[in-house]
């Protein structure tokens, strides 16, 4: 440091010795608090400034560290601020440059809560298709809580109010705390290898998000995914979610509504079994009337199929058969009578010495017919034959040849009309009524 008389700085050199002091002293802060008088200038920078009840400190966030937030800053938020430490030297103000800024508190807690909670639903692990139904009737219950809480007294109070006869454990673990978690998940792992249980209960009473964090761990909430005995979560107050809730078969808003959902209530249930009572006494009477009813017509087929009575329908069946086949035989024989009496009938007009004498007169009739009728055909020919001759000698040319004219035709057959119809040198014949002559053309004229 300089000599007493030569202690004497400027604003300036002062405010650069203490920035560099404090630089040098608080490389790194961390610094918790609520945020005041927030500020969002144009330029993308944020100043506010951190208090708590007694003090607070300038702050500043530059752009572009300020764009990278997760959340938005706002007046009574309390925040966890990192930065550097130094003063602003024109205004001799100290101050925090921050590098992060994020929530603190419950407000971390949730951010995180979301950020896991839509990570396992895009995976599928809140599907509703993947929740297994609770058994019709649920005969041991485990119930995963601390031993010690108001949610167990709860719980037991209505289940013993309901349903007595329900065997409960209570499997005991911590339900707050950094290890509750993982002890949770070790407990139900163990519970469900078991195999000793009907169901699962995971429950505990209300609180903070902080209280109930135990819940929301990710390794618990894929135990339960993965559980093969279906899981009940009753967390919290109704409005309580967890990704316990999420993940569990069946969610409950209390513990004292869960042990209602898992167990029928004892007056129902008394109703329920009175009523099959009835059903199953109505069954047996219905049965046992039709019993009787078949015993007695059995009673009764047997009494019309006892021995004697059998013998009777016998005698009287066979009765009825022997009276019918002496009817039919009797129709047979009538018939065959008939049949032969036609017979002989026949047989008589068909007699051979009457059949040939019959044959004799008719063949006596019919002996001068065909004589007459040759007469007549050959009477009928000739007068046709005599027309036909004169026709044809009226018309033949034989006749004027007999007048001494000829005929004259080539070789061929055509016949020589015209002068025309011959050349010089052509041979012909020339048909006389005695004959015929081989004439040869000299010429026409």
């Amino acid at each position: 440091m300089p000599a007493p008389a030569d202690n004497v700085l400027t604003p300036s050199q002062l405010n650069a010795l203490a920035r560099s002091l404090l630089e040098d002293a608080f490389p790194l802060v961390q610094v918790e608090g609520e945020i005041g008088n927030l500020a969002r200038p144009a330029s993308g920078h944020i100043y506010l400034t951190l208090k708590d009840a007694r003090a607070q400190v300038r702050c500043a966030l530059f752009k572009p560290k300020s764009q990278w937030l997760n959340f938005q800053p706002r007046d009574g938020l309390r925040v966890l601020a990192r930065g550097r430490l130094t003063l602003y030297e024109a205004r001799g103000d100290y101050q925090l440059i921050l590098d992060s800024l994020e929530e603190a508190g419950e407000g971390a807690l949730r951010r995180a809560f979301e950020q896991l909670k839509a990570k396992l639903q895009a995976e599928g692990l809140f599907d509703a298709e993947r929740k297994r139904p609770l058994p019709a009737w649920v005969r041991r219950l485990g119930v995963l809580t601390s031993p010690s809480g108001a949610a167990v007294r709860d719980v037991l109070s209505v289940l013993a109010r309901r349903f007595p006869l329900l065997e409960v454990e209570v499997l005991p673990v911590p339900v707050q705390g950094a290890t509750a978690a993982a002890q949770i998940t070790s407990m139900l792992q163990r519970a469900d290898a078991s195999g000793r249980f009907d169901a699962l209960l995971l429950t505990r009473g209300g609180g903070s998000l902080e209280d109930l964090w135990a819940f929301n761990d990710e390794a618990l909430a894929r135990a339960i995914a993965a559980s093969g005995v279906p899981v009940v979560s009753a967390v919290g107050h109704e409005t309580d979610f967890t990704l316990a809730d999420f993940a569990a078969d069946l969610r409950a808003p209390t513990p004292s509504v869960a042990a209602e959902l898992l167990v029928p209530e004892r007056g129902d249930l008394a109703a329920r079994l009175r009523t099959l009572q009835q059903r199953l006494q109505s069954q047996h009477l219905r049965r046992l009337r039709d019993a009787m009813q078949r015993a007695d017509r059995a009673a009764l087929r047997l009494n019309a199929m006892r021995p004697q009575a059998r013998l009777q329908q016998l005698h009287a069946r066979q009765q009825v058969a022997m009276q019918r086949l002496a009817s039919a035989f009797r129709a047979q024989e009538e018939r065959r009578r008939a049949r032969l009496r036609h017979a002989e009938a026949v047989l008589r007009a068909m007699a051979p010495g009457r059949r040939l004498a019959m044959l004799r007169e008719r063949l006596a009739m019919l002996q001068p017919r065909p004589q007459a009728a040759i007469v007549r055909h050959l009477q009928r020919d000739a007068l046709r034959l005599r027309g036909l001759a004169r026709s044809l000698e009226a018309v033949s040319p034989l006749a004027t040849v007999a007048r001494g004219y000829a005929i004259l035709q080539h070789e061929d057959g055509r016949v020589v009309r015209a002068t025309g119809d011959a050349q010089a040198g052509d041979r012909l014949d020339a048909r006389l009524a005695d004959g015929t002559l081989r004439v040869r053309v000299e010429g026409s004229s």
